[in-house]
């Protein structure tokens, strides 16, 4: 690899270094707890497999208000890789990683690096925080999933992926995709024609009337998804919209069985996602800093990251292995108002559904992207679409139902926080792994100083779930 390799970067990567604020920095962070991972593994574990893939080697550059991916002259695996011998407890540790968290990236070389507590209580602990513009949080899964196998004999199979320009593919990619969007589905409606024609069943004007009306309610429900996504209303001002101290903190539960989510979940018909998020909904009602009243008329949404891969047309869909920014974001309105928790339940679980066939995560994507190709002064409006629609973040991270090993040395718990973009102050992570879940808070001090409280809120509504699947089971 020639390190005077240099190319644009995709428009969906390099807005999240359009849409940065230094008191909101765009990065996601992985924690693992690893049964005896020691710095040797570790640096050779890195040396062989991690830098398989060329983009860590690489920075993000802005020339003439253009992101280039640059890559470094002087790329030492050193300055990526920290070990810290400290025995900390479970206390320290987490006001150590919220320390990380705090700590600024350096700009000059690439955008990421590794911690290792080796000596913590309880198990080493790996900590890697990267900004977002190298990744989303499934492109890591994926990474982390091809690195770590299921046995600590086996070492990984299928691993790495050339740094290659994209740029110019993705565009006429995409550009097709739009067109065939906007026009329909012609393809679709000609080779129906040919059929119609030699059976001798359709008239010409029948066929033409059908592409007709193809064309019009594709081009309608676009707009229509444009306009309600653009439309939808703001949150109510509440303790959770604040301005931000630049200074987070943030707290992870304990591991909690998956079994237990997945009896609630088929106690009251609904999906463990939506028994998740009914607990995130819970925890975020008692700290909106509103009256009984207010709370009657209040709007609060969540924003949820939502993988669009599957979305895609094949052409603009990345290739196995590749790293990249392919999510787009929906809005789940939160019940705040709800009086008991089977009411917040069942209403989480209608506006999941409603949004299920919606188009909004491949607009917001589309928006997203814009923001690093218009002009600064015009760039604040179309953060704002995303910023004043939500109070928080939450996402919700699927990991394999089997433990994994990383460096032959087995990970006992993952955790993942993404950033909350602009003026979000709080992200809610919700993490399986394993067989178990765990509940993940991190919020700027000024929406949210103690995220213990918060997640002691999340368990205890899961507490009142648990409570109506047990008297169900006993019917």
């Amino acid at each position: 690899m020639s390190h005077k390799h240099s190319h644009l970067m995709q428009p969906a990567d390099s807005a999240w270094l359009a849409l940065e604020r230094p008191e909101n920095p765009m990065t996601i962070t992985v924690m693992m707890r690893v049964d005896g991972l020691t710095a040797p593994r570790l640096r050779e574990f890195l040396r062989v497999y991690w830098m398989a893939w060329e983009r860590f080697y690489y920075r993000p550059v802005k020339r003439s208000s253009v992101w280039h991916w640059e890559a470094d002259p002087v790329f030492d695996l050193k300055h990526h890789l920290d070990v810290v011998i400290d025995r900390f407890t479970r206390d320290q540790l987490q006001d150590w990683v919220s320390a990380r968290l705090n700590q600024p990236l350096t700009l000059y070389r690439p955008l990421w690096k590794f911690w290792l507590a080796p000596r913590a209580e309880g198990g080493a602990v790996l900590l890697l925080r990267m900004h977002h513009c190298y990744a989303d949080g499934l492109s890591l899964l994926g990474l982390f999933n091809s690195l770590c196998p299921p046995s600590p004999l086996q070492h990984p199979a299928i691993y790495g992926a050339p740094e290659v320009p994209e740029l110019g593919r993705w565009a006429d990619a995409a550009k097709a995709w739009l067109d065939r969007l906007v026009a329909g589905e012609k393809t679709v409606v000609c080779s129906e024609q040919v059929d119609a024609r030699a059976a001798g069943q359709t008239s010409q004007y029948q066929q033409a009337a059908r592409l007709l009306e193809r064309t019009a309610q594709q081009g309608l429900k676009l707009v229509h998804e444009v306009s309600e996504f653009l439309a939808e209303a703001e949150d109510t001002p509440s303790d959770l919209r604040r301005d931000l101290l630049g200074r987070c903190h943030c707290r992870w539960s304990e591991p909690l069985p998956l079994d237990h989510f997945r009896s609630v979940a088929r106690a009251t018909n609904v999906t463990i996602n939506d028994v998740l998020l009914s607990c995130v909904a819970a925890a975020v009602r008692s700290r909106l800093g509103l009256t009984e009243e207010e709370l009657d008329d209040a709007t609060l949404h969540a924003a949820v990251p939502v993988d669009i891969r599957d979305r895609l047309p094949e052409e603009l869909q990345p290739e196995p292995g590749m790293l990249g920014n392919y999510f787009g974001t929906v809005f789940v309105p939160l019940p705040v108002d709800g009086e008991s928790a089977l009411e917040r339940l069942f209403r989480i679980k209608h506006e999941t559904r409603r949004l299920k066939k919606s188009w909004q995560p491949g607009i917001a994507w589309g928006l997203a992207a814009s923001a690093s190709v218009i002009p600064e002064p015009w760039r604040d409006p179309v953060a704002e679409v995303f910023y004043r629609k939500a109070s928080a973040v939450v996402s919700n991270v699927p990991g394999t139902p089997e433990p994994r090993y990383i460096a032959g040395c087995r990970i006992r718990e993952q955790m993942f926080w993404v950033p909350q973009a602009g003026s979000i102050g709080l992200g809610v992570s919700i993490i399986s792994y394993a067989g178990q879940v765990q509940f993940g808070v991190v919020a700027d001090e000024a929406v949210l100083s103690d995220p213990d409280d918060f997640l002691e809120d999340c368990l205890r509504e899961l507490d009142q779930y648990s409570t109506f699947a047990g008297y169900q089971s006993n019917r």
